[in-house]
This record gives structure tokens, sequence and C-alpha cells, in this order.
């Protein structure tokens, strides 16, 4: 039976991330669709059955080329939108010793250590040098 299932999915896609995502999706929205009355929740029904149905049709698929880039798109995004939040965690822990300011000419974010009076602020992008009390 292994070796049968081995050579089955021989050459196809399997489950990368993205089919991850779209299964464990379809299992959330199929819970909330439970909880939605009338037509939302038949529509949340729909949904799900979609993301489940296109999570086996990507692990299935030969063309591994076209999921292979569909998977980077969704990498893509997701690290844009968890590194956003990685980015203000860090930002939090490290306001005990540091202020960040704003560069006024190209808006990149410096850091500065807290406590050091009025200082001249270089920024690393543009060179532009603006004073302001840490």
């Amino acid at each position: 039976m292994r070796n049968w299932l081995m050579r089955f999915m021989a050459g196809r896609n399997g489950a990368d991330q993205f089919a991850r995502f779209l299964s464990i999706a379809a299992l959330v929205i199929l819970i909330l669709s439970m909880f939605l009355p009338g037509y939302v929740g038949t529509a949340c029904w729909v949904i799900a059955l979609f993301c489940l149905v296109y999570s086996y049709f990507r692990m299935f698929s030969r063309n591994t080329a076209k999921r292979y880039a569909e998977n980077a798109k969704f990498l893509s995004i997701k690290y844009k939108i968890t590194g956003w939040f990685r980015r203000k965690k860090e930002r939090i822990v490290q306001s005990k010793s540091y202020r960040f300011y704003r560069c006024p000419q190209c808006g990149i974010t410096t850091r500065t250590p807290k406590g050091k009076g009025k200082i001249k602020i270089t920024c690393p992008k543009c060179g532009n040098t603006f004073i302001r009390k840490s």
C-alpha cells in the first residue's frame, strides 16, 4: 500500500504551505458557517468547499512549476504580513532602551539610544542630519 501511494504521488506537487493554508482556512470557514444563519452560512460553506477542493487539486497536480509559482507568491504575501508584525514586536521590545525617529527627508526609521540628551542623527539612507532629543 505504501509503495502504491509513493508511486502515485511521484511527480505530483504534494502538500506545500499554500495547500496547508487552504485546508486550515476551509476548516475554519466550515466551522464558522455552522454558526451563521441562512444564506450567509451557505455562502461560507460553499467558500470552504471551494478552498478544500482547490487544496486537493494543488496537492495532486502534476504541473509543479505553476504550483511552485503560486506557493512562492503566497509566501511573499505571508512574509510581508508576518514581517510587519515581527518588526512591530521587536520595536516594542527595544522601546525600553531605544527611541525611534523617522527621517523627515526620506521617511526611513532610525534607532537611537535613550537618555543621551539632544543628539544629531544622520540618516543611513539619504545622509540627512536632524537634531532630536533622545
